[in-house]
């Protein structure tokens, strides 16, 4: 099973429309997995099917028990976080502030500080007309999203049997969630589009996957805007001997399909022809049919 992630360096180049495009016309037995956790929208183009849903828990927040609580004020004195607060005449703990260092666990006298597993978000899985697909919902405020990657992650690859492509939606940036998404993958496709801070981000992002010896791919979407700039990002990756798979038009049937709910590939227009020249030069290089 080839392992595929699709990627950006910077927000908003159209990674979740090529995904979904992908996944559409792969005509490979898949399983899909949205690993851009922070903001998850690949499920708005795949129509899903709820299968099963299960907490995420990530790192622990303190607990104050009043039963043993003494009301001295210690564990308040020395949070650095502003999280233990005075509410309805007694100390309580505002989650959302608490960074799990445990020094109220260790200061408090009487041991009525504990740390507990909070509840981040919810990870599913569902069925779509293109395979399996696991995502996920961070809930707001909360942290640790690399961990809630490797959740949905975990849930694709046990799905996966008889499967020929595991296809993932990657984050954007270099992060932690990029981090999660790209490790253990054979190859990332690189989403990015003619801007400046685009080839700077596209840069930063190529010298993060080398670490990880997956093979990388380029696609440039909307590449007619600035063609000038294009050509810079084509010439990069000649110099860095990295395959530039796909050139996407700039064309209004993309965001039609994207406000409709549906990957553009269902649609007779230039994008759509373009995404299946792309998926066509990937796959030939990564050996699916």
């Amino acid at each position: 099973m080839i392992r595929l992630a699709v990627v950006s360096g910077k927000g908003g180049t159209g990674k979740t429309m090529v995904t979904a495009a992908l996944a559409d016309v792969s005509a490979v037995p898949q399983v899909l997995a949205d690993c851009d956790v922070d903001a998850a929208n690949l499920s708005l183009l795949l129509d899903p099917r709820r299968i099963s849903t299960e907490e995420f828990r990530g790192l622990a927040a303190a607990r104050i028990d009043l039963e043993r609580c003494r009301d001295c004020g210690i564990c308040a004195d020395h949070c650095r976080f502003g999280a233990i607060v005075r509410r309805d005449d007694a100390w309580t703990v505002e989650a959302l502030h608490c960074e799990g260092c445990g020094v109220c666990t260790y200061v408090c006298p009487m041991g009525a500080v504990s740390m507990e597993p909070r509840v981040c978000g919810e990870i599913y899985v569902s069925g779509t007309e293109m395979g399996d697909l696991a995502h996920a919902r961070l809930f707001p405020g909360s942290g640790n999203s690399g961990l809630l990657v490797t959740g949905v992650k975990k849930r694709a690859l046990a799905r996966s049997a008889g499967r020929d492509l595991l296809l993932a939606d990657g984050p954007p940036g270099i992060g932690c969630p990029l981090i999660a998404t790209v490790g253990g993958m054979d190859a990332v496709l690189v989403v990015t589009e003619p801007g400046v801070s685009a080839l700077h981000d596209l840069e930063r992002l190529v010298t993060v996957c080398r670490r990880f010896g997956v093979r990388i791919f380029v696609a440039i979407n909307r590449f007619d805007l600035a063609e000038d700039i294009c050509k810079r990002i084509e010439d990069y990756c000649g110099r860095e001997g990295i395959t530039v798979a796909g050139k996407i038009p700039f064309d209004p049937a993309v965001v039609a399909a994207v406000r409709g709910g549906w990957p553009v590939t269902r649609t007779d227009s230039s994008a759509a022809k373009a995404l299946r020249a792309l998926r066509d030069n990937l796959f030939s290089e990564l050996g699916l049919p």
